[in-house]
């Protein structure tokens, strides 16, 4: 009978020999991605920087679509094997620009990461009407991936790994108003319910493409120092976290289980070069090995059975297809 993560089925550790503690160094040792072409979206700041690194240095071809060429060039300089693209990812038209030059090179494509994410923001809306969450963080992503289905399938064997967060935990998918046009705004429902999406998204996404030998996989990084995540997030949401203190002060408990940025990407570049995960895929990962399905909100680890529902996978990507007008035919 044929597997897949439905209702987190296939959601047990494998024995992966790694760590929250493991970086990108230990689990890319021996793997080479000589030939291998590779899409990092965020790839110039942050763990998607690091994941970059991480991919070229193997070998890898790595393109890095950004909003701010200039930025991202400058973060990139003196990498071998990195290519830099314009994409912004609140912008669909800049999507399909990127995804149909990519095309046009006619290049299989081994490894979509689709990395880049906003958190912490206030009420935002694209030229659509979208909440710029759920455009930035799924949306976009559902598109990309969507547009750039020929190249991935022609790679035989290609992988997308999508990074979500123990925020999906936040909020389950709000089908009846996805875009807060009738309830009030609240950035952490919000942040949550786009990872949600995230989760469903690579669950459905691999159950259809797995005949293709394209696997998908989401994941959550781990609570990570040194990013741009939190660039816009006030003292009050770190404190409403249990991050803060009265003062704005990082509590020494949270301090001491944050992960350095290598650290932070290395469950990307496990879920994107791993043996392990050859025949396997839809599945929710962290600490760089499958995470465990939880029932306890806000806990912050394991993957909630809400994010892993076959009905709530198959009427999201519907929706998808209908909030951005377009069609992800897999054939």
């Amino acid at each position: 009978m044929e597997q897949n993560n439905y209702q987190g089925a296939l959601q047990n550790p494998i024995g992966s020999g790694f760590n929250a503690a493991s970086t990108t160094n230990e689990v890319i040792q021996g793997i080479d991605l000589s030939d291998k072409i590779a899409i990092v979206t965020g790839g110039n700041t942050g763990i998607g920087l690091e994941t970059t690194k991480t991919l070229a240095n193997a070998g890898a071809t790595v393109i890095v679509p950004a909003r701010d060429i200039k930025k991202a060039k400058t973060n990139l300089q003196g990498m071998a094997n990195v290519e830099v693209e314009a994409m912004d990812l609140m912008d669909p038209e800049s999507i399909d620009a990127f995804a149909e030059k990519f095309l046009t090179s006619d290049r299989p494509l081994h490894l979509l990461i689709n990395n880049a994410g906003i958190m912490w923001v206030p009420l935002r809306r694209d030229e659509r009407g979208m909440e710029s969450q759920l455009a930035t963080n799924y949306l976009a992503q559902f598109q990309l991936t969507a547009r750039l289905w020929p190249s991935l399938k022609i790679a035989n064997g290609a992988r997308v790994v999508n990074v979500s967060s123990y925020g999906h935990q936040f909020a389950p998918f709000n089908f009846d108003d996805p875009n807060f046009l009738n309830r009030d705004y609240e950035t952490l429902q919000a942040y949550g319910q786009s990872k949600t999406a995230v989760n469903l998204f690579s669950l459905e996404l691999d159950n259809r493409a797995k005949t293709h030998n394209v696997r998908a996989y989401s994941l959550h990084p781990g609570s990570i120092g040194g990013t741009e995540l939190a660039r816009e997030a006030s003292l009050e949401l770190f404190q409403q976290m249990g991050f803060c203190d009265a003062e704005g002060n990082i509590l020494p408990e949270v301090a001491a289980s944050l992960k350095t940025i290598p650290q932070g990407a290395a469950t990307t570049v496990w879920c994107a070069t791993s043996p392990m995960l050859h025949n396997l895929g839809g599945v929710y990962c962290e600490d760089v090995e499958i995470a465990t399905l939880t029932t306890e909100s806000s806990t912050s680890n394991g993957v909630n059975p809400y994010s892993l529902d076959q009905t709530f996978a198959k009427q999201l990507w519907d929706l998808s297809e209908e909030l951005i007008g377009i069609q992800f035919p897999i054939h």
